[in-house]
Parts: structure tokens; sequence; C-alpha cells
């Protein structure tokens, strides 16, 4: 089966995701697909959730962390700022003490609270993934695709789930059972209280905007899910090895997409020694990518002769990727 036709065939399908490693062409190839939907009558949004990526580069135009940008009809881009979710993150929770206790502001043991939890690994993905639950429950688009860094985020952040699930019920059950056996507290008991639910509330909120993006990407009906390489033996491997790791979360992978392949009719031409050694060696690695992933492997993008930055460039990845209209 052929990229289009996954995309043509399963018209349940709203979430588009290509994972890999930094610096395989995920943006471009992320980008290519939300400009072919957008030119076939879709209103397609791109998001960039890989530090490493930057869509303003690919289309040529400043594209903001905060709303979608415009590239052309029914295409919008936009780039996830985790920085400035973790800033916001913290005066959320600032303002819900505020709320809570009605006071000026914000206790000592609140805002160390607040502090120790920004500062927290973590935090990073949960920003990330905290936004793209907003993004898509915001609605207005017909496909969303996400240009996502599996090794530092995806993995890591599935890898949260169950663990997390864990800790978020422990910690809810021991809440009400405690709230059962004190009914009548002094009034600093009380505020400790409302500090406990606080924190409780906020863990059942992250809870659920964890799961919301677990169950994008285990949803084989309305997610469509591509990892991609390049003919390398060490980014085969590493393919090999996140495929298992995903199939150990349960995530469903649709295919996979081979970037940066070298067009085999210049083995015809007059071409240097050093080309006619990397042709040789890819054909070696794009056998081996057949061996190990077969039909699974939906397209394959060629090595164009300059950097796709530009909306012409992109359209002719697009063109290659999808085979036209």
């Amino acid at each position: 089966m052929l990229l289009k036709e996954v995309i043509n065939q399963y018209p349940d399908i709203r979430y588009i995701l290509f994972g890999g490693k930094g610096g395989l062409g995920k943006t471009t190839i992320s980008a290519a697909t939300a400009y072919w939907l957008a030119n076939n009558g879709s209103k397609a949004l791109v998001i960039s959730l890989d530090p490493q990526a930057n869509l303003s580069d690919v289309f040529k135009q400043h594209i903001s962390g905060k709303e979608p940008v415009e590239i052309i009809p029914n295409l919008f881009a936009q780039e996830i700022e985790p920085i400035n979710r973790i800033i916001e993150y913290r005066q959320e929770i600032r303002q819900k003490s505020l709320d809570i206790y009605g006071l000026d502001k914000v206790p000592e043991e609140i805002e160390n609270y607040i502090q120790a939890v920004a500062a927290e690994p973590t935090i990073e993905e949960s920003a990330i993934f905290d936004e793209v639950v907003d993004i898509v429950a915001k609605g207005g688009y017909d496909y969303y695709i996400f240009d996502l860094d599996i090794q530092n985020h995806a993995l890591y952040y599935l890898s949260m789930v169950s663990i997390f699930d864990e800790c978020v019920d422990n910690i809810t059950v021991l809440h009400k059972e405690m709230a059962k056996d004190d009914q009548e507290k002094p009034d600093m008991q009380q505020i400790n209280e409302t500090e406990e639910v606080l924190i409780v509330k906020e863990l059942q909120e992250i809870q659920f905007r964890i799961n919301s993006f677990s169950n994008i990407l285990r949803d084989e009906k309305t997610t469509a899910f591509f990892l991609v390489l390049t003919p390398d033996e060490m980014i085969i491997e590493n393919t090999e090895k996140v495929a298992g790791l995903f199939a150990k979360y349960g995530v469903p992978l649709t295919g996979y997409i081979v970037n940066r392949v070298i067009p085999p009719e210049l083995a015809s031409q007059e071409i240097p020694d050093y080309l006619r050694n990397q042709l040789d060696m890819q054909k070696v690695y794009l056998n081996k990518i057949d061996q190990i992933f077969g039909a699974e492997v939906l397209a394959r993008v060629w090595e164009f002769e300059r950097d796709t930055t530009s909306l012409p460039l992109v359209e002719q990845v697009a063109e290659v990727m999808f085979g036209g209209s």
C-alpha cells in the first residue's frame, strides 16, 4: 500500500504522526504531508514537537509558538515552545492557590511546590503534550500532522503513563481515606488539607492530559503513525529498536518512510567516485530496509540537491511522497 492510499482509504484518520531521531528530515516530511492534504481540500495543521525542528526555516516564514500561522489556504503551521508553557503552568498553579485561599500572596509552601515541579526533568514533556491536548481540544482542522521527537519525548512520555496512573490513583484513594478520618480540624490543619486537595486535583488534571495524548497514539482508527528513517546502518538498527518499544507500549505503527534516498538513476551518469560509493552503500541498506520492514515501507523520498527550505521545494517533496493529487 502506498502512503496516499493509507490516507485516502481510512477516512476516520485525523492525526498523522512522523517520528524518528533528530536530523532525519521529519519536519520536511510533515510539512509536505500537510501541504498535500491542504492542496487536496483538507484543512491541515502541522505541529512541530521536535526541539531540533524549525518549520519557520522550511516554509521561509516566521511560525509563532502561540497561535497557528496560515501558510497557504488550508495549510497552517505551529511550533510548540515548551518554556512558555512551563511559565504559564507555574502561573496557573499560583492563581488556583490564590482562588482557594482568597489571599493576595501565594503561601510559601505552595510556591516551593511550584518551583519543585517546574524543575522536574519531565516537565518539558508534560508542557509539550499539555499544549498538544489544548490544540486538539480546540478543533477546527481536518488533520493534525505532528513532527515528533520520539527519542526524547514520545517514548519517555509513554513510559510515564502506567507509573503515573498508579501513583495518582494511590494518592487519590489515600486522600479520600484521610478525609473520612478527619472531619474536624484546627484552622492550620484545614489549610494543609486545602493544599493536599490542590495537589491531588493538579495531579488528576495532569493524568487526564497524559492519557489524552496516549490514547491518540494508540488509536489506529484515528491515528496514522509513521517512523522516518534513512539508508544508514545505525538508523536502521535504532528504528528497529524503537518499533519494538512502541509495540511494548501498545502503539500501532502504520508504516515507514525512507528519506534521503539518492536517486538510483545517477549510477548511469558521470558522477564522482565518492557519490558512486554512496550509491553502492545505500543499495545495501535499502535492501536491508526491505528485508526488515518489507511492505510497511510506504514511501521513499529522494535526496534533493539543496535543503528543503521553501514552499516550492516542500511541494516537490509532497509530489515524491504522494505522487501528486
